[in-house]
């Protein structure tokens, strides 16, 4: 059977009473760029929701450009994680960082993430 890799609306966290929940007692995987918050769902697949402030990122362009990469980020690792509900919340040096220096700092964050939500 072929995985799904698509980002469909099932794989969003849409409404702020979602977001409330992770932000109650979340487990946390950061570094200096960005701060994942999870939480269990009681779904059979992660969902995403993306924090990234004007106040980190002034550009509209800088915020668009982080958001597509995070969403493309979690769209290829989706299948390894468990069942749970991520925010992730964007500080400003992250518009310091390349494509792909981004993408290795999501990958990293994505697994330190998926295991402390299993413990």
């Amino acid at each position: 059977m072929v995985k799904q890799v698509t980002f469909p609306r099932e794989l969003r966290l849409l409404t702020p009473d979602t977001f409330q929940k992770v932000f109650a007692q979340p487990v946390r995987a950061s570094s200096p760029h960005l701060t994942l918050l999870a939480i269990r769902n009681d779904l059979t697949h992660p969902r995403l929701g993306l924090a990234i402030p004007k106040k980190a990122l002034k550009r509209a362009v800088w915020r668009n450009r982080v958001k597509r990469q995070i969403r493309e980020s979690f769209r290829l690792h989706q299948h390894e994680l468990p069942p749970i509900d991520i925010v992730v919340i964007a500080k400003a040096p992250v518009r310091g960082l390349e494509n792909p220096d981004l993408s290795q700092l999501l990958d990293k964050l994505w697994r330190t993430l998926a295991r402390r939500s299993n413990d």
